[in-house]
């Protein structure tokens, strides 16, 4: 590494498709390891955990929010973009971070909130102080209706109106989220540029590319119109609960908004100096494919987007997988999608699912032979379910605000379980910040290193399956079927044909084996591959993979 501008000396020979198809295990900093025994994690923490993450064989790492924050959103409520929030170190400490991956062979991504800031964040203060100082136009605000009600319809995420009143200026600022995170004003270019300079100012330091938070907030309707309604049968709630009301309106005008395309393409030709990749999350219940094609098409905005799709409450059965994926192939032929069955925003999909220990390992497989780029959620490796946080022990306001309805965030979000030298699964020696799940313990990451039947050795066989065949991790997806509960399809890349089967319920099931030469391969995911009979024999929740030979 350069230690002047900590850009990689291998930049120039890296290679620039490193995203595609690659597997990227997401971190949330304050739940993964604390350093200091405060009872929240921290980067030096990551970086003494690291070497579990990279035996997993995975690509990349994605590092939730550690910016410097006030924390009403948990590092989603920026308050200094270019600098570490205290409780989780120094930049010194991010520099360690940084060097410990790329001598374990990971990229890094970190996670960046461009679509509002802290209310605590020095240009808003400037920004709502007057009304013609040099930043009034660098947040989105907007005069009351005559009868002094908000200037639109507009709801936010977390609840309620996404105006809030400033007393200040005498006006409204719009905020999607937390009252206490104030939307930035795209329409500013001034705003643009500063925000490339942050991205600048980390691809600079060493990282390897982005999560971009929210990335089809960005852009409002400078109109300010009114978003449609919704028909009750047209609702989708896939991001937001059915119980809020977010998901009763056509999200049309406060996001989604083609100018966004404008600010993607300077922040790709950013990233491609450096080598770097984007994986951009898509919030919305209505258009999430439709808009990843947008987003992802042509090679000149960003390189991957995050699908909620295998995120939602709906069960993966073949046919919504199959639907899913044709769905995808219609409205995004040029995307690329970045899968995710877990993250830090919905429950653990063991759980969600509720899924066997047998239907999980399926599972894994069968995300490593999907096209498209691959997440995991720590913790998934060792099988965690949803903790169970009485609401006494909540920290995240999404559930607190909703509750019991909606229960929040904070179940996918408490401490890993490393080992069981005590209470808190050597997490920290302190009080975590949420408790550590008891049922958790016993899953810990040094017990299951001990037993080979664990499904943390599954994740590692099923994450070496993928790298091992360029095909799975590159190319295309073709023949996609689904038989009673058998979803199957062929992924082809420069003359290598997978045939990938999964049968995906409890009950044994039958299918036709497609014509053509196969050998089994994958008998280590615990791979069927009998059909005297032309027919393909699958037991519970059992994968077929067969490559075709000749």
């Amino acid at each position: 590494m350069n230690e002047q501008s900590g850009v990689s000396m291998n930049a120039a020979v890296d290679d620039p498709d490193w995203w595609r198809g690659a597997v990227i295990y997401q971190i949330y900093p304050r739940s993964f390891q604390d350093s200091n025994d405060d009872g929240i994690g921290d980067l030096l923490g990551i970086a003494q955990r690291l070497p579990h993450v990279a035996s997993l064989g995975v690509d990349a790492i994605w590092i939730s929010p550690f910016f410097k924050s006030p924390m009403k959103d948990f590092g989603y409520d920026v308050a200094d973009y270019c600098d570490v929030d205290p409780m989780f170190g120094t930049l010194a400490d991010f520099d360690i971070l940084i060097s410990t991956a790329h001598r374990l062979g990971l990229k890094v991504m970190i996670d960046l909130v461009f679509s509002h800031t802290s209310d605590e964040h020095q240009w808003f203060k400037e920004s709502r102080s007057s009304k013609d100082n040099p930043r009034s136009n660098w947040y989105v605000w907007a005069d009351a209706k005559p009868d002094g009600t908000p200037p639109n319809n507009w709801l936010s995420m977390f609840g309620g109106s996404s105006w809030a009143w400033d007393t200040t200026r005498c006006q409204y600022y719009l905020h999607n989220f937390l009252n206490e995170q104030p939307d930035l004003n795209f329409h500013e270019p001034q705003v643009q540029e500063a925000l490339l300079k942050v991205a600048d100012f980390w691809l600079a330091r060493g990282v390897n590319g982005f999560r971009l938070d929210v990335i089809n907030f960005f852009v409002h309707d400078q109109e300010l119109r009114d978003n449609p309604a919704l028909a009750p049968e047209e609702r989708n709630p896939i991001i937001a609960p059915a119980v809020n009301p977010y998901t009763w309106q056509n999200h049309l005008y406060d996001k989604n908004r083609p100018e966004n395309l404008d600010f993607l393409r300077k922040l790709r030709t950013l990233l491609n100096k450096y080598n770097g990749a984007a994986v951009g999350e898509i919030g919305d219940d209505q258009r999430g494919l439709e808009i990843l094609g947008e987003y992802t098409s042509g090679g000149d905005k960003v390189h991957m987007s995050y699908a909620f799709e295998l995120l939602s409450s709906k069960p993966p059965t073949p046919q919504y997988v199959r639907e899913t994926m044709e769905s995808l192939f219609e409205k995004a032929p040029e995307g690329w999608a970045c899968w995710a069955f877990s993250n830090h925003d919905v429950p653990r999909h063991v759980s969600r699912w509720e899924l066997t220990d047998q239907a999980a390992r399926l599972f894994t497989t069968f995300m490593m032979c999907l096209r498209g780029s691959a997440c995991l959620y720590q913790g998934e490796e060792l099988g965690l379910p949803e903790a169970d946080v009485p609401f006494e022990d909540l920290q995240d306001p999404y559930g607190i605000r909703l509750w019991p309805a909606f229960k929040g965030r904070d179940g996918c979000r408490t401490p890993m379980v490393w080992e069981a030298s005590n209470q808190n699964g050597g997490f920290t020696s302190g009080q975590p910040w949420l408790p550590v799940f008891h049922d958790h313990l016993h899953r810990n990451a040094s017990a299951q290193e001990q037993d080979p039947a664990a499904i943390l050795h599954h994740y590692r066989r099923a994450i070496a399956f993928r790298h091992a065949y360029p095909a799975l991790s590159k190319g295309l997806l073709t023949e996609l079927g689904s038989e009673n509960t058998i979803l199957h399809f062929k992924r082809e890349h420069e003359g290598q044909t997978v045939f990938c089967a999964f049968n995906l319920s409890g009950d044994p099931e039958v299918m036709d084996m497609p014509d053509g030469n196969w050998r089994q391969i994958g008998i280590e995911l615990g791979s069927g591959f009998s059909a005297p009979d032309g027919k393909l024999h699958l037991g519970p929740w059992q994968p077929a993979l067969a490559l075709q030979a000749g």
